[in-house]
């Protein structure tokens, strides 16, 4: 038995969420029906599991039912979910709570794996996500800020909690220039110092000790070096130093142990030459500072390359006015934009950005919202209009209203959901992780080895020491721990700047994969601006009071159809009292007027209520609206149709064209829409697609999903409304329009901020690239270490009598980096498909 149950939920926050909620259910009922409403914390659920498994369920899913409602959306006092004030939900310690951390101190991957595992500990961490890339952490969790800041701190990192990601931002650019003028200036003293010791040698100078002056002369040229290495490279010796006190290693282990034995090699050679046969009184101080001097010269060019990766967030960040111009009292004062609050009035000048999202109350102007829709028009606006943070007024002037300031407005939540989304890892990245994990470990190891071997295989010390040195300085843990978020920061940000808001990077990789794509009608294909074209009533009936009837119906639903009635029927001056209003997904809705029972809906809806739709006058009118695109409304008292509306939905100007985009991709598309079949195949031919279905519910548009994936296809779903919300959370990525209903957009993946479809083969595009360039860096880092470890090992010396320097080690495993950055800065090149 397939039992309808409602639940008040919480803390459901994001399509991971439900994502989560709905394996849980779906575990115990393969054939359940899960839609959650984000925005009012409702879960609706079709399933043939009992109250108490459902709770059981919730409970263990961490989602507990604040209180049970009865079906149809009813409380137990009777009162409609929708009558219920849309209040936020008391903010309690039950709740997760998300914080963004900038972290200093890591120099490689091995860092970040120490932070991660730092921040897991923290008892009520959830999620902890560490990006090399931009130094920072994401984390989710019932637990305080303080712990998670001690947490890094005990690590041997050092942590701060970000509130203004601008500031944040601002201060980060300015550290990473600071840090690129250091690193050059010590990079060249190093490389400076390092080679007028190789050009001594390499004119002949005798850079072997014998015991007399040569050690009076080398001791000098030794200390001077040591404060050369400690001036170039004390970064490196302090952040071995704190590894070692916190028990852990990273990539500053290696470079400390690496030039520490080239110097202490040499002094030992220096002091006590009579201990050391004659082919091993080399000296490699020339090695120990050409190596830190080579190694601050990569990360000098890295950190130039990499401020290159946060250009898009950055441009966000600038489109945020630092002030505004308030009327208060009737004055115009000028305030700062944290001063803004919800309810003032605030004037805009010609030229300037909007400071706060609000409606248009005086004057008019063109406002370019390319930065929320890609398109370069600018777009007029009135008395009435709304307008957005962050666009660009033209010429004229006007004063608005604002309704959402600070943190709330749509400009503050783009950059919030492009940072978090940057900072989070595509599952690509696992292998990455569990490398890096064991990776300095195991090149300490690889370093103890090669050097035991060539003792044993009777070499000398200097062959043993410059084989182990090189050992531990071509290791390069930071190519790994670069190469995917490097790429999935410029991709999620070259998204954003065409449109496409990316939730997190796991969409990213999945969107790469897609190979099928649903299609809604209304709204997705079609503009989602419907108007009533035309009404037919029966004969003798009372046209006004029809209406006002409608009109009652459809206040307060949020579907498109519901708008354009609502609209059409605002003419009728009589208001009605309607009893048990409800809303039945994907047919319409029913109510009560005393006696009678009132049907507003689709053919489906009047199926259902035994209304006769055929044998009537209305037949021959039916047949040319359907064939000409009209969505058709049955309105019924009680089994008596008493009025029909011919809807009219224009296809988007350039639908045909995005479909024809995605067919040349390979995609297979499939529309899905609860409209009437001659409707639907008017619109599929108009649009090129050659599969579709009609009459759809919300359940058979999940139906499609659950069986597309069973077939082993990569499905996404593009939709807008309320109706979609459940098969957008299932595929496997989904797409919400921008301006569809917020439902749908907090049930999707990914949202597009243009209502363009170009947007979906435009997300796939950068995507698929951003895939490709991960996959280059990391097979690359991966390749480059298996190479050059061997070599550096002296693995080819039995065949060629060769052995690489360690200046050539240092050299390598900087530029193993600088690729990685510059490979994935490629992405930046990516161009619109059309």
């Amino acid at each position: 038995m397939i039992n309808k149950m409602t639940y008040a939920v919480s803390g459901v926050k994001c399509a991971g969420c439900v994502k989560k909620l709905t394996a849980a259910l779906q575990a115990q009922d393969t054939d359940a029906s899960v839609a959650v409403d984000i925005k009012r914390q409702v879960l609706s659920l079709q399933s043939n599991l009992d109250d108490e498994t459902v709770k059981t369920i919730l409970a263990d899913s961490g989602y507990l039912p604040d209180s049970d409602m009865t079906e149809n959306g009813q409380t137990d006092n009777g009162r409609m979910i929708s009558d219920k004030p849309r209040q936020q939900p008391p903010v309690t310690t039950d709740r997760l709570l998300s914080y963004h951390l900038s972290v200093a101190g890591m120099t490689c991957a091995a860092c970040v794996n120490s932070v991660e595992k730092a921040l897991k500990q923290v008892d009520g961490v959830v999620r902890v996500s560490v990006n090399f890339a931009n130094r920072s952490a994401d984390v989710s969790g019932e637990v305080a800020a303080e712990a998670l800041i001690q947490a890094i701190d005990n690590a041997g990192y050092q942590a701060s909690l970000v509130e203004d990601l601008q500031a944040a931002e601002n201060r980060r650019a300015e550290q990473e220039r600071q840090a690129y003028r250091h690193k050059r200036l010590q990079s060249w003293v190093g490389i400076g110092v390092g080679l007028v010791l190789m050009g001594y040698g390499l004119l002949g100078g005798n850079m072997t000790v014998s015991p007399g002056m040569a050690q009076i002369t080398w001791g000098v040229v030794g200390l001077l070096c040591l404060a050369v290495m400690w001036y170039c490279g004390r970064h490196f010796y302090r952040g071995a130093w704190l590894m070692v006190k916190h028990h852990n290693s990273n990539m500053d282990t290696l470079v400390a142990l690496g030039t520490l034995s080239a110097w202490g090699y040499s002094m030992a050679v220096v002091c006590f030459p009579l201990w050391f046969d004659a082919a091993s009184r080399h000296v490699y101080f020339e090695a120990a500072v050409m190596i830190v001097g080579m190694i601050n010269l990569g990360q000098a060019l890295e950190l130039k390359t990499r401020g290159k990766t946060s250009q898009a967030i950055r441009r966000l960040l600038d489109l945020r006015a630092k002030t505004a111009r308030v009327i208060r009292n009737g004055k115009e004062i000028t305030v700062a934009i944290e001063q803004v609050c919800v309810g003032d009035t605030v004037r805009v000048r010609a030229g300037e950005n909007i400071p706060v999202d609000g409606v248009v109350v005086e004057g008019q102007s063109r406002v370019n919202e390319a930065m929320l829709t890609g398109e370069p028009l600018a777009v007029k606006k009135g008395i009435g209009d709304t307008v957005c943070a962050g666009t660009l007024n033209g010429r004229g002037s006007f004063i608005l209203q604002a309704d959402q300031v600070g943190q709330q407005t749509r400009l503050a939540q783009i950059i919030q959901m492009v940072s978090q989304a940057q900072n989070s890892k595509p599952p690509i990245n696992r292998l990455a992780d569990r490398v890096v994990a064991v990776f300095v470990p195991i090149v300490l190891l690889i370093a103890m080895l090669t050097g035991v071997t060539w003792w044993l295989s009777g070499a000398n010390v200097s062959h043993i020491l410059v084989t182990t040195v090189s050992v531990l300085i071509i290791a390069c843990p930071c190519a790994l721990g670069l190469a995917t978020p490097i790429s999935t920061m410029i991709g999620v940000g070259k998204a954003a700047e065409n449109g496409g808001l990316i939730r997190h990077a796991e969409a990213l990789q999945r969107a790469a994969e897609i190979d099928t794509v649903i299609l809604d009608k209304t709204g997705t294909i079609t503009r989602g601006k419907p108007a009533v074209s035309e009404c037919i009533t029966a004969k003798d009936s009372d046209k006004t009071r029809i209406l006002s009837y409608v009109l009652a119906l459809e206040q307060g639903s949020t579907h498109p159809l519901a708008a354009a009635l609502s609209d059409y029927c605002q003419t009728a001056g009589q208001k009605v009292v309607l009893t048990d209003l409800r809303s039945l997904d994907g047919r319409g809705m029913v109510a009560r007027l005393s006696e009678k029972t009132l049907y507003l809906g689709n053919t489906a809806l009047m199926k259902e209520a035994g209304v006769n739709i055929t044998d009537t006058a209305f037949a021959d009118k039916l047949d040319a609206w359907k064939s000409a695109a009209y969505t058709v409304v049955f309105f019924a008292v009680d089994k008596h149709l008493q009025a029909v509306f011919a809807i009219s939905d224009a296809m988007r100007d350039d639908a045909a064209a995005a479909i024809e985009q995605l067919h040349r991709r390979g995609i297979h598309l499939l529309m899905l829409t609860g409209d009437h079949p001659q409707t639907a195949a008017a619109i599929a031919e108009q649009a090129g697609i050659k599969q579709w279905q009609a009459e759809c519910l919300p359940q058979d548009k999940l139906n499609y999903v659950k069986t597309l994936q069973a077939e082993g296809r990569h499905v996404a779903v593009v939709g807008d409304g309320i109706n979609d919300a459940p098969a957008l959370a299932l595929a496997d990525v989904g797409f919400a329009i921008g301006d569809g209903a917020d439902t749908a957009i907090e049930s999707a993946d990914i949202a597009l901020l243009n209502p363009s479809l170009h947007g979906i083969a435009n997300v796939i595009g950068i995507s698929e690239a951003t895939l490709k360039n991960i996959k280059q860096n990391l097979w690359g880092a991966l390749l480059y270490n298996a190479l050059s470890i061997p070599l550096a090992a002296g693995l080819l010396y039995p065949l060629t009598g060769w052995l690489l320097s360690p200046i050539i080690a240092g050299a390598a495993m900087s530029l193993s980096s600088l690729t990685v950055v510059s490979n994935a800065n490629r992405l930046r090149l990516w161009t619109l498909a059309r």
